[in-house]
């Protein structure tokens, strides 16, 4: 990437008035493989894309349990990922210890908005380099968020971040409207399908996407492989005679292969 005097920290401001580094941050979510939200009224699903960058080494983790009523699905650089995700589990357990209730969804996530806000401050300090899809349940009801490594946060009915990630939004954006009153496995599908259009005519199955859900009465976990691979077969049956799949033209921007990061 083009280097310039500008971005030698993150507290150097250009003339036009960017910070460059966050925006080097910004840029390492949009490479790194795609991960999806979407929620209903009861549960909130999580999807990612498990991409390798080799054939000789295994995927890394991309979806990771906060509590049982939270869980997070990242973007961009792994470890930066892990770092963040330790952090949110280290302040629901605190959290629960002192008031013996589980931590509400929106304060854990304007938390990790200010701690990522902090490294946008600080010329010792830089930005993370992922963003995450924050999906929980509390007493208010099914939440998603993301969070982004400027330090902003949004609630969503239904986002998509990562490589390719345009595909699942036009996706989305042309079904959001239904997730609300969506059973738990309606949604399950929907998040295969909006994944399905990020691989952008490359085959799916189990092994190259990861789900988890969350809902009430239903803690977070990941669903097994073999659950997934009967929804996939299905729905891919169903495409075999009819259309083809709607959004692989409309992604405007130009393709960027999927890193591990």
């Amino acid at each position: 990437m083009f280097r310039n005097q500008y971005d030698t920290d993150v507290t150097t401001w250009s003339p036009a008035g960017r910070l460059f580094q966050v925006e080097y941050a910004m840029e390492a979510v949009k490479q790194g493989s795609a991960a999806i939200g979407l929620r209903s009224k009861t549960h909130i699903v999580l999807a990612s894309v498990n991409k390798a960058n080799s054939e000789l080494s295994s995927h890394q983790k991309k979806i990771f349990k906060v509590d049982d009523h939270i869980g997070v699905a990242i973007a961009g650089l792994t470890a930066d990922g892990r770092v963040l995700s330790r952090y949110l589990r280290s302040e629901c357990i605190n959290y629960k210890f002192v008031y013996e209730s589980p931590l509400p969804v929106g304060r854990l996530v304007v938390q990790l908005a200010d701690k990522a806000q902090v490294c946008t401050q600080r010329s010792w300090k830089r930005p993370y380099g992922v963003g995450l899809l924050v999906a929980g349940l509390d007493e208010s009801g099914a939440h998603l968020y993301y969070n982004c490594p400027s330090g902003n946060y949004f609630e969503y009915q239904a986002f998509a971040i990562g490589s390719r990630s345009q595909a699942a939004k036009t996706y989305l954006e042309r079904k959001f409207e239904t997730f609300t009153n969506s059973t738990r496995d309606e949604l399950v599908k929907d998040a295969l399908f909006a994944i399905k259009e990020t691989l952008q005519g490359e085959k799916l199955n189990s092994s190259i996407c990861t789900v988890a859900v969350v809902g009430i009465n239903e803690p977070f976990h990941i669903i097994d492989q073999k659950t997934i691979q009967p929804l996939i077969d299905s729905f891919e049956i169903k495409e075999e005679g009819g259309e083809p799949s709607a959004s692989m033209q409309e992604d405007a921007s130009p393709e960027v292969a999927p890193m591990d990061i």
